[in-house]
């Protein structure tokens, strides 16, 4: 990419896009074209068709999707679905059609089998069932690699798929009701803090490992793969290393500096016990993970505690 390049982020003010705008216009980027989703509405063919014609940007980041926890997922499995497929049909469709020179596809690491080996490598894509709860979302992404590599295939067209692992950072959504489990406990030991409890309860054992990649990380290297991959294969995203619920609980409460006690509900679900990444793709391409958990839980923390009104009931 050069700085004259005009460059869309779909999706720039969520979690991922709004992480590589802040990368690119670090970088000298500026020449961006930018639409909310209540100007553009990117499941509807002819105005993202229209967008494109008009606009004909040079680089895409496919960040826009319709995302949610396990709860959403599997009680709109058809909104899921629908939306997903719609949003990434038109975009890389009219991305193709407008000569775009390449756009990035984001997708996610729910793509994998339920009981997938571990750490997960691309080519355990498709060898085995899905998790049940999210199984419509992760169709909905393992349809947007194929497209990417169909239109490779077929036309020619430079386009790439990354699969990030669990992101957390700035912008996160900490509302206790549908976020992820950083932000969550993040959220949790707060609130014990400042209401003076003397016990944090978290559900499972503790046990499960899970890998955390800070959004700064994955914007760094979306832009560097757009810069040094044209692969029709896609490529994990990841640390490449991975931490008990319980040690990223006892990361987050020191950083919060909850003084109370740490409780596991074991009477509750721990879900699948490991979510690993092989990152040996991504860092042969050049590129590897920058931030340390305890260093992205503390600017996390540092961003909540900047916006926290939006998370007052």
């Amino acid at each position: 990419m050069n700085n004259q390049d005009k460059i869309y982020v779909a999706g720039h003010r969520g979690l991922v896009g709004s992480a590589i705008v802040r990368n690119l216009e670090k970088n000298g980027f500026n020449n961006f074209v930018f639409r909310t989703s209540n100007e553009l509405d990117l499941t509807n063919q002819a105005d993202v068709n229209q967008f494109f014609e008009t606009e004909k940007p040079d680089y895409v980041f496919l960040a826009a999707a319709k995302v949610g926890g396990i709860h959403a997922n599997d009680t709109y499995p058809a909104d899921f679905i629908r939306d997903n497929l719609q949003i990434q049909t038109n975009v890389i469709d009219s991305a193709y059609r407008s000569k775009a020179k390449k756009l990035l596809f984001l997708g996610s690491s729910c793509i994998y089998p339920k009981f997938s080996p571990q750490p997960m490598k691309e080519e355990h894509l498709l060898t085995g069932e899905l998790e049940s709860t999210n199984e419509w979302y992760a169709i909905a992404k393992i349809a947007g690699i194929k497209m990417c590599q169909a239109y490779k295939k077929q036309y020619g067209f430079n386009a790439i798929s990354l699969m990030p692992t669990n992101l957390y950072g700035p912008g996160d959504n900490f509302n206790l009701e549908n976020s992820h489990v950083m932000p969550a406990l993040i959220r949790k030991f707060h609130d014990a803090k400042i209401n003076n409890m003397s016990v944090v309860e978290v559900w499972g054992t503790g046990k499960p490992k899970r890998e955390f990649l800070h959004v700064d990380d994955m914007a760094d290297a979306s832009v560097f793969l757009m810069n040094n991959y044209d692969g029709e294969e896609f490529i994990n995203v990841g640390v490449g290393e991975d931490v008990s619920i319980m040690e990223l609980a006892e990361i987050i409460k020191k950083t919060v500096g909850f003084e109370g006690e740490l409780k596991f509900d074991s009477t509750k679900p721990d879900g699948t016990p490991r979510k690993l990444l092989d990152v040996s793709k991504l860092e042969q391409a050049g590129w590897k993970a920058k931030v340390l958990l305890i260093d992205g839980v503390k600017t996390t923390y540092d961003w909540f505690l900047s916006n926290q009104e939006m998370y007052r009931k």
